[in-house]
């Protein structure tokens, strides 16, 4: 049996952190016109006015959270030198919490000391909303509360109570600023008017980096992150060249560029080389596609798992009406219904957008007529791993 030790080697990394998400950078490049309509809309705050009610919005991986801790840590620095200025900053992650009446449990427990937490049930809304601006007015000043993936929130009840908390009387002592983010370009839209009058008073729109700013934000984490010539030329190049292609998300360059500097270290090289993202690249697709197909429906889960079965049979590429034999059987095994021939065209044309099969038109003329061919566009092993653990099954 091999003996394995921990040693630290310091041959690649000298702060790793540096490329993960939750670190702050001293500058935020590449979000210039961004952070100057964000820095405006955060003026009346210094001033000792009420803040307004700002709302964020750009694709995942922008900058939209990382521009809002960069300014608020600038604000909350600055506010110290300001006599009378009393700020607080608030922030909460929406995600998983679907309801007004979660978030707002979520907003109290965030004020609260530990030993004085409420639970997610047994309290009427009211007395939750009652919960939180007594909270909010024994802090008092001025009270920045952040709503990051705002989306999430289901309903208009606490976005509509927030920005017109002082107006109604609900806080006397507090001067409330409301800062959503949001990862759904449509998601102002389905607001109801009123909330989004409030909500929205000052709007920021981040949009997608592009090859050149990517390089940016590469260029400023490497100085952190790497020891002093360990990437070769073109590496930061290339992540950023992804990045953008991927839809211009920063995360997803920083992700590849730290797992081509993972890579090199488990190989014991001392360079980082275009090899080495080449390999990241296709590991984090992998574990992608791993988690799209857990986080697909169950009767799409099924749909999949029929076509994997005539993949490992050698029978791929299939007509759809072929995947239904094997999609029935796994429904009947597990005891469920089967979906209609049209709701398992629309999956397969689902699991075709998100790359885990590819699908090809065939136009066989007048007497054989057009139809569709399906095969996997994924290696078998990574798609039994997504559906092993949604499924529960051992495939």
């Amino acid at each position: 049996m091999n003996e394995f030790r921990f040693e630290p080697t310091g041959n690649i990394f000298k702060e790793r952190e540096a490329l993960l998400e939750e670190w702050t950078p001293e500058k935020l490049v590449g979000r210039d016109e961004e952070l100057s309509q964000y820095h405006a809309a955060l003026q009346p705050v210094i001033e000792g006015e009420t803040p307004s009610n700002i709302f964020l919005y750009g694709k995942s991986g922008v900058g939209k959270t990382a521009a809002t801790r960069f300014l608020l840590h600038l604000l909350e620095r600055d506010a110290e030198d300001v006599d009378g200025l009393n700020l607080h900053t608030i922030e909460v992650n929406c995600d998983g919490l679907n309801s007004s009446y979660q978030t707002a449990v979520a907003l109290v427990n965030e004020l609260r000391d530990p030993a004085n937490q409420i639970s997610n049930t047994g309290y009427p809304q009211a007395s939750v909303y009652q919960f939180l601006f007594d909270e909010l007015d024994r802090l008092g000043g001025t009270v920045l509360i952040v709503l990051d993936e705002v989306d999430h929130i289901q309903d208009d009840s606490l976005l509509y109570k927030l920005p017109r908390a002082r107006s109604n009387g609900d806080v006397t002592n507090a001067r409330l600023g409301v800062i959503g983010i949001s990862n759904d370009l449509s998601f102002r839209n389905q607001l109801s008017s009123k909330v989004r009058s409030s909500l929205c008073e000052k709007e920021v729109s981040f949009s997608a980096y592009d090859a050149n700013e990517l390089c940016e934000v590469l260029r400023q984490r490497v100085e952190v992150a790497f020891q002093d010539d360990v990437l070769d030329d073109g590496v930061i190049e290339m992540c950023a060249a992804y990045g953008a292609k991927d839809s211009g998300d920063a995360r997803q360059a920083l992700d590849l560029l730290l797992e081509s500097g993972d890579i090199a270290r488990e190989n014991n090289d001392d360079l980082v080389t275009e090899s080495h993202v080449a390999k990241a690249r296709e590991r984090l697709q992998t574990d992608q596609v791993i988690e799209g197909i857990s986080n697909y429906s169950r009767h799409g889960q099924l749909v999949l798992w029929a076509l994997t079965i005539l993949e490992e049979e050698g029978k791929t590429p299939v007509r759809t009406r072929e995947i239904r034999e094997p999609y029935e059987a796994l429904c009947n095994s597990e005891g469920s219904e089967p979906v209609s021939d049209r709701a398992v065209r629309e999956y397969l044309a689902e699991l075709e957008t998100l790359g885990i099969i590819s699908s090809t038109q065939i136009n066989r003329g007048k007497g054989g007529g057009k139809y569709k061919e399906h095969k996997l566009d994924q290696s078998i092993s990574s798609v039994k791993t997504g559906l092993k653990e949604l499924l529960g099954t051992t495939p």
